[in-house]
């Protein structure tokens, strides 16, 4: 059996600055004031107290429908005030969105398992943010189809501020369905996809298909999925949606303080600093718009002019009907961690990049025991792709690489023995010609140098045109590592990042998330291969 190899994703340039920058011990501060979680013990003292009683018996009633399979467990775990809460989150996206959304799911519950272990009580929640309107994020998914990687998507967006968790999949489901079913051969992608069709339906929600995709593959294992648009989660967050209001002024310059830090760092902001602009939304009729203050007491809604209220009018408004007032990514993070008293928190590098941004939120809300994690990253690979790839002359790492010359990387440095005598020998003759020229002529010195140029260019791409030759002469090489280099990243993107959850499952069955359970560590900084 070959090793499953590794990469240093940080080493590697695949992890944006500021994550590598946490990842490495270098400015945490940014992250105040929130922490990174250590082996197993992400904070010290008591669990943070929160009563989640009643949110709990509501996530036990939900998950049952799903067909989570500890259902009734899990949430009396999450009732006791005593057990740590491992979260996690992702939209719903079509047929279970990206496969990262596995990778979080399981580190997840491997992460409240490592504190189980420790001897805490500890449980996982997943948090499917269905509050979200980016319907061209959650109507897409891609398969790997004999033609190569393959895009299933719903079609055009209709009502582009309708919260997902409001809409229902719709009657072009059942035609991506049917491309799936012809897709690949074989009984096994014909039963998968079968049983995909009896979530997936056109009167199904994509939350609702979503929260049954996972409970069914993670099974006993699966965190507690909460859908963001339950009622009982929007009684929760009541409190805290109202601090955020009333809190404005001050949590406005908190931002704009951190944001100015974190520039001066020298990293990207990845939020845009919009002096008025709430972290909240307003759900009016079934268009969700973003709240804007605009002072004297007043907000109003972006896009839509002919809305203005007093803040009171909002207040109240949270306290008659909480459902109608949703966080944004700015605070979403914040309002999940207080209303579970969060004791890890497991993010995606795209998150952890933003987060450094919107932590005073934690802080104005008061949920500052939490610790982050980012998530391990797996890549699927089958035993053949794995003897292939030990059978190749270039490396994992410079496969899944953004940029790769494969030309040159199968030539193996064969260009440069042959080349590079020359080149050698070219520049010590220029090098006394120089010599020459100059003493016969100061002013040579300019022509020299463009001379010199020249011939190194042209040299160059001798020694790339060299590469080609020696690397057409193993064109089977040169296939294999086409093949590998399309698995590890199809469409020019990692492959956890484009291939769909439901994918792999119906290639390898029950062996796939089994074999991620055993074989993804929590470990963010490699690039995990992950063999069914």
């Amino acid at each position: 059996m070959s090793e499953r190899p590794e990469v240093d994703l940080v080493a590697a340039g695949l992890v944006p600055p500021l994550p590598a920058a946490l990842l490495d011990g270098r400015d945490l501060d940014l992250l105040a004031p929130l922490g990174l979680a250590g082996d197993g013990a992400p904070a010290a003292g008591e669990p943070p107290s929160v009563d989640r009683r009643e949110l709990a018996a509501a996530l036990a009633v939900a998950n049952a429908g799903y067909g989570h399979p500890a259902a009734e467990r899990a949430a009396a775990r999450l009732a006791d005030p005593a057990t740590r809460v491992v979260v996690t989150g992702q939209q719903p996206g079509l047929f279970g969105g990206p496969l990262y959304t596995l990778s979080k799911a399981v580190a997840a519950a491997k992460w409240a398992e490592r504190l189980e272990a420790a001897g805490e009580s500890a449980v996982a929640v997943f948090w499917v943010a269905t509050e979200d309107h980016d319907y061209r994020e959650v109507a897409r998914s891609v398969f790997l189809t004999a033609e190569g990687p393959e895009l299933f998507e719903l079609g055009d967006d209709p009502e582009p501020l309708v919260p997902v968790g409001m809409r229902s999949l719709g009657p072009a489901v059942g035609e991506l369905l049917e491309r799936l079913a012809a897709a690949a051969p074989g009984d096994r992608w014909a039963g998968w996809v079968e049983q995909l069709g009896r979530w997936y339906r056109p009167d199904a929600r994509f939350g609702e298909a979503f929260c049954r995709l996972l409970a069914h593959l993670l099974g006993e294992r699966c965190p507690l999925l909460l859908d963001a648009m339950l009622p009982a989660v929007k009684a929760a967050e009541r409190p805290h949606l109202r601090r955020l209001v009333e809190e404005r002024a001050g949590l406005e310059a908190a931002q704009a303080a951190r944001a100015e830090a974190i520039a001066e760092r020298g990293y990207e902001l990845q939020i845009r600093p919009q002096p008025g602009a709430s972290p909240l939304f307003l759900l009016r009729g079934s268009s969700r718009r973003r709240i804007e203050w605009r002072g004297q007491g007043r907000f109003g809604l972006r896009g839509d002019d002919g809305f203005e209220q007093d803040v009171a009018w909002l207040l109240d408004a949270i306290e008659d009907n909480p459902g109608v007032v949703s966080p944004g990514v700015n605070a979403r993070a914040a309002i999940q961690d207080a209303i579970l008293g969060s004791s890890v928190v497991v993010l995606g590098p795209g998150e952890m990049s933003y987060l450094p941004q919107v932590a005073p939120v934690h802080e104005a809300l008061g949920a500052t025991r939490g610790r982050l994690a980012m998530r391990p990253q797996g890549l699927v690979l089958g035993g053949h792709q794995l003897d292939k790839l030990a059978g190749l002359e270039i490396g994992l790492a410079e496969l899944v690489a953004p940029e790769l010359d494969l030309d040159r990387a199968l030539a193996g440095g064969r260009e440069r023995d042959l080349v590079s005598p020359t080149r050698r020998a070219v520049a010590a003759a220029l090098d006394e010609l120089r010599t020459a020229s100059v003493a016969l002529d100061p002013s040579l010195a300019g022509p020299w140098k463009k001379t010199r140029g020249q011939v190194d260019k042209a040299l160059g791409i001798f020694t790339g045109k060299v590469a080609a030759a020696v690397a057409r002469q193993s064109e089977i090489a040169r296939q294999r590592a086409e093949d590998l280099r399309a698995a590890c990243r199809p469409l020019g993107a990692l492959q956890e990042r484009v291939v769909s959850t439901a994918h792999f499952p119906g290639k390898y069955g029950e062996r796939l998330v089994a074999a991620y359970f055993e074989q993804l560590e929590l470990e963010p900084r490699r690039l995990q291969v992950i063999r069914p």
